[in-house]
């Protein structure tokens, strides 16, 4: 069974605030350095500097100190909301709740971003408080989603952050439970996965397999990587578990249909894994059926291998609104590369 970090089955804002503290409280406990990075790349501006310096025969008024150990302060307040309910009167109370910081920042989260509307009543309201403020530094309200978070957060880890990729896996997957990141746009997305081994037998049945219980975020196109390059990507047409129970047979079509033909190709899947030392016909596996697996070279440029998952925008980096077919895509993607 999956060990989950964040709670699960709830629906109160307190749960989803005490999870998002919890996912950044874990970034800053793994590593310090990358937790200021994501404040700074998305709270602060460039100059503001919250790591601890060390300063020599630093000159004040009237003396000169050996030494200084500083650091620079700041507040950052939070407002969680399972949707777009902000009321102005009530951000506007939380003004309050700042000092003399020198960063002061008022962050809304939600699901979805504040209407238009009403973050500009709310923005016009913060400017009459900061007015009235000076000198001490005004307070910048950033509205952001959990998904734009996520991604923030995701955007300071690199390859060998296995654990904190983890932690955060599982907090995408608690907000997909919860909905507090909406799937209306999976047709975009691309899923990466390493497919060494298997990857000459996922591309000849168009399928891939990975456990049932890890969690994952809706996508429409899967990548198979292998040796520094996802050498194929197909779009998915159909989700489906299976497991051998000692008795039979039991399968889950989570989305498209459970055809003789598919059960034949698990069936084919679960013999082929025997050969590189998998057993995934006793422990249940979700099986992505793909209408076409296309080759191409989408080549990752930076060091050291990925550890496991990531998820592309391909609309993104093929710097378009509209995809085009699958096969396109393939081709399209060989001019590309990645780090």
């Amino acid at each position: 069974m999956k060990i989950h970090y964040f709670q699960r089955y709830h629906q109160k804002e307190n749960v989803a605030t005490a999870n998002t503290m919890l996912l950044l409280s874990r970034l800053y406990a793994y590593s310090p350095a990358k937790f200021f990075r994501l404040l700074k790349e998305n709270c602060f501006s460039e100059s503001f500097e919250p790591e601890l310096t060390f300063r020599l025969q630093e000159k004040g008024e009237n003396s000169v100190l050996d030494a200084a150990i500083m650091q620079e302060s700041f507040k950052i307040a939070v407002e969680t909301k399972l949707s777009d309910w902000f009321y102005a009167q009530q951000l506007e109370n939380h003004l309050q709740a700042f000092g003399n910081q020198t960063y002061r920042v008022l962050m809304t989260i939600a699901p979805e971003p504040m209407a238009a509307a009403k973050r500009a009543d709310f923005e016009k309201r913060l400017q009459a408080y900061n007015d009235t403020q000076r000198p001490r530094s005004p307070i910048v309200h950033i509205n952001t989603t959990f998904e734009k978070l996520a991604n923030a957060l995701s955007d300071v880890l690199d390859d060998r952050d296995d654990e904190m990729q983890a932690v955060l896996e599982d907090y995408r997957q608690y907000c997909y439970d919860d909905g507090l990141i909406t799937v209306s746009d999976a047709c975009k997305y691309m899923r990466m996965r390493l497919a060494g081994t298997t990857l000459d037998f996922n591309t000849s049945y168009n399928v891939y397999y990975d456990k049932a219980d890890h969690g994952f975020r809706p996508h429409d196109y899967l990548g198979l990587y292998s040796q520094k390059s996802i050498r194929a990507i197909g779009k998915i047409c159909a989700s489906i578990t299976a497991v051998d129970t000692g008795t039979g047979m039991t399968y889950n079509a989570e989305f498209g249909e459970l055809t003789e033909d598919r059960k034949n190709t698990i069936e084919l899947a679960m013999k082929d894994a025997v050969n590189y030392g998998y057993d995934i016909r006793t422990t249940e596996h979700r099986y992505f059926f793909v209408e076409k697996f296309y080759e191409t070279d989408f080549r990752k440029i930076s060091p050291r291998a990925p550890m496991g998952t990531r998820i592309f925008d391909l609309t993104q980096i093929l710097e378009t609104d509209s995809l085009p077919e699958t096969e396109n895509i393939a081709e399209l993607l060989k001019e590309k590369t990645w780090e």
